[in-house]
């Protein structure tokens, strides 16, 4: 189903999700939603806990892995 509003956003930068929106597509506090910026546009997409760590996995930088990679606590096992 397609759904159209306006929303606002707040000084802070903050948009609400329409009401019926979070209803159906069960976004509820905490909830993780994947933001894509692409050609002047918004794309919110609900990331469900299996893809979490998947898209978690992604966007983690080589730097940060390399952490875990080269600790002695991985050569040692």
């Amino acid at each position: 189903m397609t759904q159209v509003e306006i929303i606002t956003v707040s000084k802070k930068g903050q948009v609400v999700l329409p009401k019926k929106t979070r209803e159906e597509m069960a976004i509820e506090q905490g909830s993780k939603l994947l933001l894509v910026e692409k050609s002047g546009k918004i794309i919110l997409t609900k990331v469900d806990q299996l893809l979490e760590e998947e898209f978690s996995t992604m966007l983690a930088s080589e730097k940060s892995l390399a952490k875990d990679w080269l600790s002695k606590e991985e050569e040692e096992a």
